[in-house]
């Protein structure tokens, strides 16, 4: 294959998936880079921010099989390269190997760092050797084979720092930062009296784009019930609160000051105009 017939096979792999993803530009060419390299990629960013609906979106535009793992404390490797079952045919018995999710194209490994070390380690091989031993028996990953992993950097409580080795392993590791607020607000100058500027400094980490979600479409059905078709600034506020406080996480300063995330949500939107 040509530079050129390279380039354009790859233009319209990232066009197909730019148009599911908003934002991500760069984070979406590496993915890609990696793919098309053999490579594994680890991807760190607070939740909500699009990590897994990217690796979706790639499986589909690829045409490739993809699996999702969500990695928990009491996930067992067995849970990842798979078992054997007690089957009967023809009236024997006999264990037969069930294929875990780690047989797969593309397979997302969620939250990998909170699972344990032992079940970190399950998916060194596949990654390395793009195989899997289980029982004695030796099986060889489907080609293509791509592992992207995620992890949460805000919360350390329950998790596991992966070791070098599982590190060493991944081609990319990409940070996929929290939008602006300029991405997430319309530009409309609403914001010139600085609403935010009085209690930005009590957030630690601000809510993610479902957030914006589950009040656009809170929204939407609180007006229905009242019998409307179009959102009022009532149906707004009769959710921010219940879609954002669990989002918000708060730092220190907002502890030390017994400052509640409603309290915020109060002092935004008292300085939201209601025409």
């Amino acid at each position: 294959m040509d530079p050129a017939e390279f380039q354009e096979i790859f233009g319209r792999i990232e066009a197909e998936i730019r148009e599911v993803i908003v934002g991500h530009a760069d984070i979406i060419r590496k993915v890609l880079v990696a793919f098309f390299a053999g490579g594994h990629v680890l991807l760190e960013g607070a939740p909500g921010l699009g990590k897994t609906l990217l690796v979706k979106s790639l499986s589909r535009a690829l045409g490739l099989s993809f699996k999702r793992v969500q990695f928990t404390p009491d996930l067992m490797p067995a849970d990842i390269i798979g078992t054997q079952l007690l089957m009967e045919t023809e009236g024997r018995r006999d264990f037969q190997f069930k294929q875990g999710p780690i047989f797969a194209h593309l397979v997302l490994a969620d939250e990998i760092n909170r699972a344990t070390p032992k079940t970190q380690s399950a998916v060194l091989e596949a990654m390395e050797e793009r195989q899997v031993t289980a029982f004695g028996v030796t099986y060889r990953m489907d080609s293509p084979f791509m592992v992207l992993a995620t992890q949460n950097p805000i919360e350390l409580e329950g998790t596991y720092p992966l070791p070098e080795a599982q590190l060493d392993r991944f081609f990319f590791k990409l940070l996929v930062a929290h939008p602006t607020p300029e991405e997430l607000t319309q530009p409309d100058g609403d914001r010139k009296n600085g609403a935010l500027a009085e209690v930005k400094d009590y957030i630690r980490y601000g809510s993610s784009p479902r957030g914006a979600q589950a009040i656009i479409l809170g929204a939407k059905g609180n007006a229905l019930v009242e019998g409307r078709v179009h959102v009022s600034y009532d149906d707004i506020a009769a959710v921010v609160y219940p879609s954002l406080r669990h989002r918000l996480i708060l730092n220190f300063q907002a502890e030390a000051e017994n400052v509640t995330a409603d309290q915020i949500l109060k002092a935004v939107i008292d300085k939201v105009p209601r025409h």
